[in-house]
């Protein structure tokens, strides 16, 4: 079986409303997939609809945005019960918090002689978004000339270390972990960044981690190795994940999956 275990919608900042992401999805041979949208679970009941009577299964998720420090983490909820009122009461604060981050960088990305407003952003992220984000601002940059892709928009004018990043700050680290439990989900660190992971994972891991996100589509086998080696000393739970959203990104789903025998135990502990 073929998993991919980070996905995004319009619910959040992906390009593909959720039936279109099933519908790529099953095209691409998946046959699981977790909806895993950033601050918002939007797009999960949306998405449980379109796979039914497909060859498809749906986890429910999120990604929940944190900051320490001045730098963003992120933390994967598995199997999180969309209507928990830790998941709602994060849902709406994220809302004010994500307008209010946008503003600021597009104020920022102004002070640097682009001349981009926030109904740019607001256009490019459409009705159906629930929360907004970078991707939004990418697409918003390169309509307006800035850029000439959402990749190069992240690399030159908006990426973590870029003078126009805003961090999110909509929790602590420690806050998004016990949120997640609180919801019913299992907490894992996504994309965990090289430079803090050594120095942070037993932070992490005492305020409640349960696991890491091991397997992307772009890491190099030493990196995922290390990672690998880390949750095993830890005993966490190992996830993946293609972290897809738009197929401008060179990625298509299905392109980039785990199997089985990778995130079995994740799966395993969702299901007790």
């Amino acid at each position: 079986m073929r998993f991919d275990l980070h996905i995004h919608t319009t619910a959040s900042d992906g390009a593909c409303d959720a039936p279109e992401v099933i519908d790529l999805a099953v095209d691409g041979g998946l046959d699981v997939v977790s909806i895993t949208d950033h601050d918002t679970v939007a797009g999960l009941d949306v998405a449980m609809t379109a796979a039914v009577d497909r060859p498809i299964q749906v986890i429910a998720g999120i990604e929940v945005s944190s900051t320490w420090d001045g730098a963003e983490y992120h933390i994967l909820g598995y199997f999180v019960d969309p209507e928990a009122a830790s998941v709602k009461g994060h849902e709406r604060r994220a809302v004010k918090g994500r307008e209010r981050r946008m503003k600021d960088m597009v104020d920022r990305l102004r002070q640097q002689g682009l001349m981009i407003v926030m109904d740019d952003v607001t256009d490019e992220a459409g009705p159906n978004r629930f929360a907004i984000g970078r991707p939004h601002l990418a697409r918003a940059l390169v309509s307006r000339g800035y850029a000439n892709s959402v990749v190069d928009a992240f690399d030159r004018l908006i990426g973590d270390r870029h003078p126009a990043f805003v961090p999110t700050r909509l929790a602590a680290p420690d806050e998004a972990i016990q949120l997640i439990v609180d919801g019913g989900g299992i907490p894992v660190w996504a994309h965990p960044p090289r430079r803090s992971f050594d120095r942070l994972l037993p932070e992490f891991v005492s305020a409640g981690l349960r696991g890491v996100e091991v397997y992307r589509p772009r890491s190099e086998p030493k990196l995922i190795e290390k990672l690998r080696r880390a949750a095993e000393s830890f005993d966490l739970l190992v996830s993946g994940g293609s972290d897809w959203h738009d197929p401008d990104r060179g990625v298509g789903l299905g392109d980039f999956f785990v199997t089985e025998d990778q995130v079995g135990a994740l799966l395993e502990a969702g299901e007790r």
